[in-house]
């Protein structure tokens, strides 16, 4: 039985982090949903999003060695999958990855079994949620967010992550298809 692919995408401050993780505790103890690591050319910070960080060079040497499943450039930062998740999908696991709405076709073409999270929110949550970060000004938040154009995603799960956590974990699990612990 082969595995799926989940690509949580959506825009910065929709919650995709804050979800992953919401259904990650709910799932503890299950085997047979998992949730990698992306690896990334910044710094993490812990209490926002769950990444091995890397230098530019670090990664590039991980590339050349195929240590990724899939990788991606965006925002001027280096991002991957680990190859990890591809033993995980042959033993038939749901892999559940934070992504890039910019790789979701190259996914497609890459993996038999893919589905895709499509993470949003009201604008106004948004930037509220990018204004705590401190990573942005006020003014940087409103140019990001008057400059974002939706991307088109034919058959993407969209969740609505506007108002209570647990409402958009409930969604979030639904569109898994498991509603906790096996």
């Amino acid at each position: 039985m082969a595995g799926c692919l989940v690509l949580v995408v959506g825009p910065s401050g929709a919650g995709k982090d804050t979800l992953i993780a919401a259904a990650k505790a709910a799932l503890r103890g299950n085997p047979r949903v998992v949730f990698p690591r992306r690896i990334i050319t910044r710094s993490a910070v812990a209490a926002l999003e769950d990444h091995e960080s890397v230098s530019v060079e670090q990664f590039a040497r991980m590339r050349a060695a195929g240590a990724f499943a899939l990788d991606w450039q965006a925002h001027g930062l280096s991002y991957g999958l680990p190859a990890t998740l591809l033993t995980d999908l042959r033993d038939g696991r749901i892999v559940v990855v934070n992504g890039s709405r910019a790789m979701v076709a190259e996914a497609g073409r890459r993996f038999a079994e893919l589905r895709v999270l499509l993470i949003e929110a009201a604008p106004e949550v948004r930037a509220a949620r990018l204004a705590g970060r401190g990573r942005e000004t006020a003014e940087e938040i409103g140019r990001r967010l008057a400059r974002e154009v939706a991307t088109p995603l034919p058959g993407a799960i969209r969740i609505d992550n506007s108002g209570s956590l647990a409402e958009a974990t409930a969604a979030f699990l639904a569109a898994l298809g498991i509603s906790g612990p096996a």
